[in-house]
C-alpha cells in the first residue's frame, strides 16, 4: 500500500529505551503511566564544588548483567546504552540477524548523540593533567567519537548500508528517526535503525552546564509557574523503521505509522528560540503526513522547563493549531525521566508510540500551578485514558534546530 501520492509508507516495528525509570519500554511505560519521577541525587560521581546535585541516572544498568557482546564492553557508556536500547527494538521487530545479502546494504542505521563518549574525555583528561600519566587509554578516542553507537550497532547486526552518527543537540534523535524515514520513503533503503543516545554525567559537564544558568537544583517542573530549570539526564532511545509491504509481506508487528516529519532552523539566536522555527516544523510534519491540525490528539512536547523553551513552545503550537490547541492533550514526559539531551527524542517518540498505542496521556509531573502564559492542556499530574488516532512529538533544541515527528496507527 502507498499513499495517494504514491509514496512508500514507513512504519515502526520495534523499540527500545534506556532510562532513568528502568530499561525497557515496558518498564519505562508503567513509569510514565503511574507518574513515576526518575529525578535523584547523583549517585555515580562526586558533587563537590556544584550547586546541581540531582540528575536523571539509568539506576539498573550493568552492561556484563545486560550481556552485551565484548566490544560493547569496551565502549563508551553511550554506545553500551545505544547496544542495549537497539537490541531490544530488533528483537520487537523480528528480523532474522545478522542481516546478510543484499538486505545488509539496504539496512541503514543512524544513531546520534549530542556529546557522544563526554564521561570518557573527562577520565582521560584527568589521567592526563591531574595523574600525570604519559598517555590515555588506547581506545579512548574509539570510545568517544560520536559515531562510535551507530558504528557498534551496525557491526552486532550486520548492516552495511547507510551508517553514521546525527549531531544535533536535544533534537539529534529526531532527526535520526526523520533521516531513515526519508531513506525508506525515497526507496534508498527497506530497513532502518534510528535514534540517539547520551550518557554524559559527570562533574565537569555539570559544571559547564551550570555556568549557563539552565538548570534546577529542585527538580524539573515543564509549564509550571515555579519552572526554574531543567535537569540533565541520560539514556537511550531507538526504533525500527520499516517500508510498510516489506513488513507486512514478512509479518512484523506493526506498532505504528510514521506519517510527517518537519525540520527546521531558526537562525537566529543559539539560545533564545523562535515561534517561526518551531510552528514551521510543525507545519512541515503535518503536511507531509496529509493531516490537519485538528487530527492531532495528543502532542508530547518538548517541555524541558526553561522559562523561554516553555513559553515559546505554547505560543508556536497556538499558532499552528489555532482553536484546535484548545482539544489538544500535552505532556512533557520529561519531568519524569529529565532532559535526555540528545537522545529525547528517540524516548519521547517511544512513549508517543505506548500513547497511540493504548490510548493514554501520560502526565506532566510537578504541574502545580500552570504559567499563565502557559495556557494549554498539559495533562498535569496524572495521566488519562483519551481516544488517540494521532500524536506529534516535539524537539527543539539549543542553536534553533527543531525537528517534529508525526505518527499514526498501523495503516492496515
Amino acid at each position: 500500500m502507498t499513499h495517494s501520492n504514491g509514496r512508500r509508507r514507513v512504519v515502526v516495528t520495534g523499540q527500545g529505551v534506556v532510562t532513568p525509570l528502568g530499561t525497557g519500554v515496558e518498564k519505562f511505560w508503567s513509569g510514565l503511566k503511574s507518574g513515576s519521577c526518575g529525578i535523584r541525587e547523583v549517585q555515580s560521581f562526586e558533587t563537590d564544588e556544584l550547586y546541581i546535585t540531582i540528575a536523571g541516572e539509568v539506576p539498573d544498568f550493568d552492561p556484563r548483567e545486560r550481556e552485551l557482546s565484548k566490544q560493547l564492553l569496551m565502549a563508551d557508556k553511550y554506545s553500551q546504552y545505544a547496544g542495549c536500547a537497539a537490541r531490544e527494538a530488533v528483537q520487537q521487530s523480528g528480523i532474522e540477524t545478522p542481516i546478510s545479502d543484499e538486505d545488509a546494504y539496504r539496512t541503514a542505521c543512524i544513531i546520534g548523540s549530542g556529546v557522544g563518549g563526554l564521561t570518557t574525555l573527562e577520565f582521560s583528561y584527568k589521567m592526563l593533567f591531574k595523574e600525570n600519566k604519559r598517555a590515555t587509554h588506547p581506545l579512548t578516542l574509539l570510545k568517544a567519537i560520536g559515531s562510535s553507537a551507530s558504528a557498534h550497532v551496525s557491526i552486532e547486526y550486520g548492516i552495511k548500508g547507510p551508517t553514521f552518527g546525527v549531531v544535533s543537540a536535544c533534537s539529534t534523535a529526531t532527526h535520526s528517526i526523520g533521516v531513515v524515514y526519508q531513506m525508506i520513503k525515497s526507496g534508498l533503503i527497506d530497513t532502518g535503525i534510528a535514534g540517539a543516545a547520551e550518557a554524559s554525567l559527570n562533574w565537569g559537564a555539570t559544571r559547564a552546564w551550570q555556568a549557563m544558568r539552565v538548570l534546577s537544583p529542585d527538580g524539573l517542573f515543564p509549564f509550571s509557574k515555579t519552572r526554574n530549570g531543567t535537569v540533565l539526564a541520560e539514556g537511550s532511545g531507538i526504533l525500527v523503521l520499516e517500508e510498510y509491504e516489506k513488513a507486512k509481506a514478512r509479518g512484523a508487528p506493526i506498532l505504528a505509522e510514521l506519517m510527517g516529519f518537519g525540520m527546521t532552523a531558526d537562525a537566529a539566536d543559539m539560545v533564545n528560540p523562535s515561534i517561526e522555527g518551531a510552528s514551521t516544523a510543525m507545519k512541515m510534519a503535518l503536511d507531509e503526513a496529509e493531516l490537519a491540525p485538528s487530527d492531532i490528539d495528543y502532542i508530547n512536547a518538548h517541555g524541558t522547563a526553561t522559562a523561554v523553551n516553555d513559553v515559546n513552545e505554547t505560543r508556536a503550537i497556538k499558532h499552528v493549531f489555532g482553536n484546535a490547541a484548545n482539544n489538544l492533550s500535552i505532556s512533557s514526559t520529561k519531568s519524569m525521566h529529565g532532559h535526555t539531551l540528545g537522545a529525547c527524542g528517540g524516548i519521547e517518540a517511544a512513549a508517543s508510540i505506548k500513547a497511540l498505542e493504548e490510548n493514554f496521556v501520560p502526565p506532566t509531573i510537578g504541574l502545580a500551578e500552570t504559567d499563565p502564559e502557559c495556557d494549554l492542556d498539559y495533562t498535569p499530574n496524572v495521566g488519562k485514558k483519551r481516544d488517540i488516532n494521532y500524536v506529534m512529538s516535539n524537539s527543539f533544541a539549543f542553536g534553533g534546530l527543531n525537528a517534529v515527528l508525526v505518527f499514526g496507527p498501523n495503516p492496515a
